[in-house]
């Protein structure tokens, strides 16, 4: 009997939590996705600091991968562009994988270029000016390339 009731409450147990899904992420994850891809500088930091520990928001289940500027230089001209390529990686790469690219890719690429921007406020004169046309080019790639082929095609 005790075999029997062991038995039974094994199963149950197999049973429960087949049915409660132990890899579910948090509520806030949309929220927390939407904090760390917004133009503004503590958008940024907040998404640096939480890539830093990344063992921290694990539950999330977040896509951390990246190749940063894609088959564009990581740091073009000595720019350090390289961390906000990696943060835009993150935005398109979660998005996507949320099902809501589409809807905020807009955001996600005027962050990048907020990001770009950013850098490029390290510098002045001839070095700042040509910072910020490199950034203008990166940002206007992401724009054009960062669509599907449908969505290219419309554009041009």
């Amino acid at each position: 009997m005790r075999r029997l009731l062991a038995a039974g409450l094994a199963t149950a147990a197999a049973v429960l939590a087949l049915a409660t899904p132990a890899s579910a992420a948090p509520a806030d994850k949309p929220q927390v996705l939407s904090g760390w891809t917004q133009t503004s500088a503590s958008s940024y930091q907040s998404w640096v600091s939480a890539r830093a520990n990344q063992g921290n928001w694990s539950a999330y289940g977040f896509d951390w991968t990246t190749d940063y500027c894609s088959t564009s230089p990581d740091n073009p001209f000595g720019f350090p562009f390289q961390t906000s390529c990696a943060r835009h990686d993150f935005g398109y790469r979660n998005y996507k994988a949320a099902g809501t690219f589409s809807a905020n890719k807009a955001r996600i690429d005027d962050a990048f270029y907020a990001d770009l921007k950013r850098v490029c406020s390290q510098y002045s004169g001839a070095k700042k000016t040509s910072c910020d046309s490199t950034a203008w080019t990166y940002y206007q790639a992401v724009k054009i390339l960062g669509l599907g082929a449908t969505e290219r095609s419309l554009v041009g």
